[in-house]
């Protein structure tokens, strides 16, 4: 079984990196070919490597089907085929707060279950979530009974994304208290624009399972300045009027990692994206919102 485990990683790994350097070259490719059509100056990074891929440029050709390299080893590939299964739990010795703020979460997943963390190691709980086709593992982490932290791994395989949380209101703070409808909520998704923020949505969206048209419950992600807000609400139809009640919690969520790994192998893990607030340009930019024709670095994804 640890073999078999092991020689399927190796094998996910070996694709994932094909993907990658495959990702990185059609990029360059697309950019020569906008500047070669535009009349406008070749970017910087591509002027030594110029040459070599305009000559790449005459071998390509589009698959009528759609099918790409891109598409082939993607970890949401199944997604939609079956609901999600998610386990939610936290860290060690969790507040009273923590424990109900999880509580609160369990319900905003429809086939979630919570599980109390005790003194379990986590390759402990990643072995039994593998062995029961758990796809999603979320923990909460807390700071003096204030969730802080928010951990999404996605299983057998990666990636794990790693969020900051702030701004946490429960239901039971919010001046009307809306019964937690359990329906499959439809989801909606605002101002995600970039390679990033596609990755990011990917990650979000496949939590839930696919609604029906007649579902009264949504949930919104509105991304303003990276920071994802997120939103719970019923609606109704009362003498023809739309009328939209607020049902909680309501949070605040900021990417700050993703990793192509998952928790109990956090340390061999490569990293897709990680936020580097210390960079003189960090206060300017926008991850999520903002594309503006970056070139990548080979040792960075995103």
């Amino acid at each position: 079984m640890l073999r078999r485990q092991a020689r399927l990683r190796r094998e996910y790994l070996y694709k994932k990196s094909a993907e990658t350097r495959h990702k990185k070259i059609q990029e360059k490719k697309e950019l020569l070919e906008n500047s070669l059509q535009k009349n406008t100056q070749i970017h910087g990074n591509l002027q030594r490597q110029a040459i070599q891929l305009q000559e790449k440029l005459k071998y390509n050709v589009e698959d009528p089907n759609g099918i790409t390299e891109a598409n082939i080893d993607d970890e949401y590939r199944w997604a939609g085929c079956e609901d999600p299964k998610i386990m939610i739990t936290t860290s060690h010795s969790p507040s009273a707060r923590l424990k109900m703020f999880v509580k609160e979460l369990r319900l905003l997943f429809p086939n979630a279950q919570r599980m109390n963390r005790g003194n379990y190691e986590m390759k402990q709980l990643m072995h039994a979530c593998r062995a029961n086709d758990v796809t999603d593992f979320i923990i909460v982490h807390e700071h003096r009974g204030v969730p802080d932290n928010l951990v999404i791994c996605h299983l057998p395989y990666g990636p794990t994304a790693f969020f900051n949380i702030s701004g946490v209101v429960m239901r039971h703070d919010l001046p009307d208290v809306v019964p937690m409808s359990e329906q499959k909520p439809h989801l909606i998704f605002h101002n995600f624009k970039t390679k990033l923020a596609e990755r990011t949505m990917n990650i979000l969206k496949h939590l839930f399972p696919v609604p029906k048209k007649e579902s009264k419950r949504v949930m919104t992600f509105a991304n303003h300045d990276d920071y994802i807000c997120f939103r719970h609400h019923t609606y109704q139809y009362v003498n023809k009027e739309l009328e939209l009640k607020e049902v909680g919690p309501r949070f605040q969520l900021k990417l700050y990692q993703i990793k192509l790994g998952t928790l109990d192998e956090l340390q061999a893990a490569n990293i897709e994206w990680v936020s580097r607030p210390y960079m003189n340009t960090a206060a300017k930019r926008r991850f999520l919102s903002d594309d503006d024709g970056w070139v990548q670095d080979d040792n960075e994804q995103f």
